[in-house]
């Protein structure tokens, strides 16, 4: 009798705490609150773009954002972050989701990530009237030459990585590395095809001759990382859509 009794007590205990966990979820917060919280940089072209002047934004990840947003049956909330403090933001529950970021071993100490629906290939560009200077990651890689990246970015690891030998120049958002290039206050910068595609468009900035892809990195959304019923969710909903085909045309939209 006295076990049956302490095996009860231990299963309403279980159950009590499964059931805590569950409301302490983002997904019952979100659907509680009729909000869904974006944390969106707003400088990834053409993932997310801010429109200074009417404080909204555009791009893929808007898109996606939407979308998800709507399944949910909630409203869809932006709230700007930088590159550096991405992470910082969704573990202090400032938001519950971000756009799309690259998956590294650094972000995934603190967060957790969402199953990758984009892969990224990272390269170096410079600018058009520079192109005959470099050939290749070795002519980069020297004491005169100055590489721009963004603080607290995956390019910001990637190119202390690729060039130790050259002055790298960190600046801060909303600060990019492509406009020290376009300023001529730097030579080269590294970012993925998905950005240097829509910059090539609008720019005369060219890739460094003779580069091979390096580090192909996915792209996923960062999520709590001690949320699994949230995580469980977002994954289930990535592959609804990919199913219906959601982020093909998505990205055949924004030219991805």
């Amino acid at each position: 009798m006295l076990k049956r009794l302490m095996g009860a007590a231990a299963l309403t205990l279980a159950l009590t705490s499964a059931t805590g966990a569950v409301a302490q979820s983002a997904l019952n917060r979100i659907l509680d609150a009729g909000v869904l919280k974006v944390g969106t940089t707003g400088d990834w072209n053409p993932m997310s773009v801010r429109d200074p002047a009417t404080n909204s934004y555009i791009g893929f990840d808007v898109d996606v954002m939407t979308e998800l947003a709507s399944d949910l049956g909630v409203e869809l909330e932006f709230v700007p972050t930088d590159w550096k403090t991405l992470v910082n933001g969704v573990v202090a529950g400032q938001y519950q989701v971000t756009g799309s970021a690259s998956i590294s071993p650094a972000r995934m100490k603190a967060a957790g990530f969402s199953d990758p629906y984009l892969m990224a290939e990272i390269f170096p560009f410079t600018i058009a009237d520079k192109s005959d200077r470099f050939d290749g990651y070795e002519s980069v890689n020297q004491p005169d030459v100055v590489v721009a990246t963004t603080l607290g970015t995956t390019f910001e690891v990637l190119a202390k990585e690729w060039f130790p030998n050259a002055q790298i120049k960190v600046v801060e958002a909303p600060a990019r590395g492509y406009q020290e290039v376009i300023a001529g206050r730097a030579d080269v910068f590294v970012t993925s095809n998905i950005e240097g595609a829509t910059l090539k468009e609008k720019f005369p900035i060219v890739r460094v001759r003779n580069t091979e892809p390096r580090a192909p990195s996915p792209i996923a959304m960062l999520l709590p990382q001690d949320d699994q019923v949230w995580i469980n969710y977002i994954n289930s909903w990535i592959e609804l859509k990919k199913a219906v085909g959601f982020f093909e045309k998505t990205k055949e939209k924004w030219g991805l």
